[in-house]
């Protein structure tokens, strides 16, 4: 069974049974999906009325040659399904061509690494932390969750459960102290917006020093917080973060704390208001042997169906972490 026909076997089967779930409990198509998931995973339907019609649906689930891939492209169709249909904003998920392309940056910059460990501050439905890992080159790693939302957190867990992933989930507001040890590395789909909790804005450097408490600026000093020394951060950004910071105390800060390893710009094609358009940051904090490139990796994206175009920039990032990066390490 190719790829594509795996992940729509494997989507009809979460559609099928959360549309009936949605019906019979009467709950939304997400909360229904995230039953869906743990029916599968514990191998027992939790619904009685259903088990008739649920149970041959959730024998023909595994295949052989599926992949986690596979998984996680197929809960990610019916994840967005049912975010059609959600009327709550937060409910947005990482672009898949997104997800693949920071998983290739996380593995280059990793590229030595036997085994890491891994942070995503506002892990949603476990998207792209799962995607980072199945792209990974080792399979000896330790990852982090954490995210405020009960029903996206409950996704997140079904979603690595079922991808046979080994993720520490925490359901708090990232921004407030966490329980987690500095990682290696932290990748972030950055929430854009001014942060509520004026009191513990003031625990921030930034909270303290900018005008407005906008949580796109304090996730990235709060990702630094939680991240090694010399380790890396991959941060979708706003485009307009940096003309944001006026007084230039933003940059002054990222100076202090980090390097600037590189920018790249999605296309403006991939989002519906060009005012949402977003862009990669790669930092990487100060330690006691980094050395900043010689030149940061700075880019406008190509649209990712561009074979050719993406062909070309895939030439050209692979000759910047040669030549500009790895030499660095």
């Amino acid at each position: 069974m190719m790829q594509r026909s795996m992940v729509d076997h494997l989507f009809k089967i979460f559609d099928q049974s959360a549309a009936l779930i949605e019906k019979e409990e009467n709950v939304t198509y997400l909360e229904a999906l995230y039953l869906t998931g743990e029916n599968i995973f514990n191998e027992k339907v939790g619904q009685n009325n259903l088990r008739k019609e649920l149970t041959p649906l959730y024998i023909d689930f595994f295949k052989e040659g599926m992949s986690a891939e596979d998984i996680r492209r197929s809960y990610q169709l019916a994840v967005l399904k049912g975010m059609k249909s959600s009327t709550q904003s937060q409910h947005q998920m990482t672009p898949d061509s997104v997800v693949i392309f920071i998983g290739y940056l996380v593995n280059r910059l990793l590229s030595t690494s036997e085994h890491f460990s891994i942070l995503d501050p506002t892990v949603g439905t476990g998207n792209l932390l799962t995607g980072v890992m199945n792209q990974s080159h080792t399979d000896d790693i330790k990852a982090y969750g954490v995210e405020i939302d009960e029903l996206l957190i409950k996704l997140a867990y079904t979603n690595a459960n079922l991808q046979q992933k080994d993720v520490e989930f925490f359901h708090q507001d990232s921004l407030r102290p966490m329980l987690i040890d500095p990682v290696d590395i932290t990748v972030c789909d950055t929430p854009v917006g001014i942060y509520p909790d004026k009191e513990n804005t003031e625990s921030f450097k930034l909270g303290k020093a900018l005008k407005q408490s906008y949580s796109h600026f304090l996730m990235i000093e709060q990702g630094l917080k939680y991240t090694k020394q010399a380790g890396y951060l991959v941060y979708l950004i706003p485009n307009d973060l940096f003309t944001q910071d006026e007084d230039k105390i933003f940059h002054k800060f990222l100076h202090d704390e980090a390097v600037i390893l590189g920018l790249l710009q999605l296309p403006i094609s991939m989002f519906q208001n060009e005012k949402h358009a977003k862009s990669i940051l790669i930092l990487q904090k100060k330690g006691p042997h980094v050395v900043p490139p010689k030149q940061a990796l700075l880019a406008e994206m190509p649209r990712f169906s561009n074979k050719e175009a993406m062909s070309q920039m895939m030439v050209k990032l692979n000759d910047w972490f040669q030549h500009h990066l790895e030499t660095t390490q």
